[in-house]
């Protein structure tokens, strides 16, 4: 199969529903001709029912992030399905999670925010380590989703932070990675009516920024053009690009007041 991923072999986290930036990255890179594994966690068999409308129906392997056991048990079950002598040559990471107690940001606990700090940002780390051993030899690229830490969004709050957290995180892994010939880069998206959305109180305010600032424009319904930029990334285009944040938002985060 012909494309810019053609005989890669892609991880994907954080496919939910088809309305997900995960699923359509999962989707472009078949498109584009990579073999896929998605995992899920806690609805594996929403996960596993998404996955079956993909152009060709990719395993699901369950991977709570914040979990060690699950961690540790990742090399093997790609291997499962890849083979012993596998290898990985891309990684997204595409989970995001806080307590409702992170969206008050003067009235919030600790707890709440270690949660979000922790499922967010460390998440990536975690996942990229648990990754390594399929990716070493040959080398590859993690990317990450973020959304623009540059500001203070409404409503956002220690999400916000983060948010800001997992920019950085990247910035380190690209930093001591490279040695490996590992990229690590992010995407930073504009809004989606996903349901990871429908959990920010007050989401429509923060979307209508893009109403309004969009200048090439902005749709809410369509992840596409964020899973495109996500394949990109996961390709050989861009060989030499590591720590980078390329932003998927029609424009808005350039744009002064």
């Amino acid at each position: 199969m012909s494309g810019i991923l053609a005989g890669k072999r892609i991880l994907v986290t954080g496919v939910l529903t088809e309305a997900s930036i995960a699923f359509q990255a999962a989707k472009v890179a078949q498109e584009e001709g990579a073999e896929v594994i998605l995992t899920g966690f806690g609805r594996l068999s929403l996960v596993e029912r998404i996955s079956r409308r993909l152009p060709k129906p990719a395993p699901v392997i369950e991977l709570d992030v914040t979990n060690q056991e699950h961690l540790d048990a990742l090399e093997g079950r790609v291997r499962e399905h890849l083979g012993e002598d596998a290898s990985l040559d891309g990684v997204v990471h595409s989970i995001a999670f806080g307590p409702q107690g992170v969206f008050n940001f003067l009235g919030a606990e600790w707890d709440d925010v270690a949660t979000a700090v922790h499922v967010s940002a460390f998440s990536l780390k975690s996942l990229t380590m648990a990754c390594l051993p399929l990716m070493e030899q040959r080398g590859g690229s993690v990317v990450g989703l973020t959304f623009d830490a540059q500001t203070a969004w409404p409503k956002y709050d220690w999400m916000g932070v983060a948010k800001a957290a997992l920019e950085s995180t990247s910035r380190y892994l690209a930093r001591d990675l490279g040695a490996k010939n590992i990229r690590c880069n992010l995407i930073s998206a504009g809004p989606l009516g996903s349901m990871a959305a429908k959990s920010i109180p007050g989401f429509s305010e923060l979307a209508d920024v893009w109403n309004h600032r969009a200048p090439i424009g902005w749709e809410l319904s369509d992840p596409e053009p964020a899973g495109r930029g996500i394949v990109a990334l996961l390709s050989d285009f861009f060989p030499r690009t590591t720590g980078e944040i390329v932003h998927v938002d029609g424009g808005v985060h350039m744009m002064g007041a």
